[in-house]
């Protein structure tokens, strides 16, 4: 039974996604903390972040719904950001393999969850 937005297996994945975003990003050149790294911390934290303010909200299904697509967005972005860092050659291409991998495995369970939901009155 869920309980808490802390049930779900999505939260804890993007939760946990956007902090090896954050500790990786720590190896960024300086010159870059206030557009790439800033830019790629800020879309990974949306995703989990999202899911909460959602939850909060999920007795009106549309709304809890609307922030799911939200992190889904946002998923996507970090992804965008990820391929400008492996362009940069801020991070290797094994590296973006695994998060991105982990990003797509994200948006599968968002799209499910959105799918799924029904708030039944609750």
């Amino acid at each position: 039974m869920i309980k808490s937005y802390k049930d779900l297996e999505v939260y804890n994945r993007s939760f946990k996604m956007a902090m090896d975003i954050f500790w990786m990003t720590r190896n960024f050149p300086k010159e870059e903390v206030y557009s790439l790294t800033s830019q790629i911390v800020r879309s990974s934290r949306s995703v989990s972040s999202n899911i909460t303010e959602g939850w909060a909200k999920r007795n009106y299904e549309a709304i809890f719904k609307q922030h799911l697509i939200t992190s889904l967005g946002s998923n996507s972005e970090t992804e965008n950001w990820l391929k400008f860092a492996l362009e940069c050659k801020y991070i290797t291409q094994e590296d973006f393999n695994a998060i991105s991998k982990e990003l797509d495995e994200i948006g599968k369970m968002l799209t499910s969850l959105h799918k799924n939901w029904k708030s039944h009155g609750k």
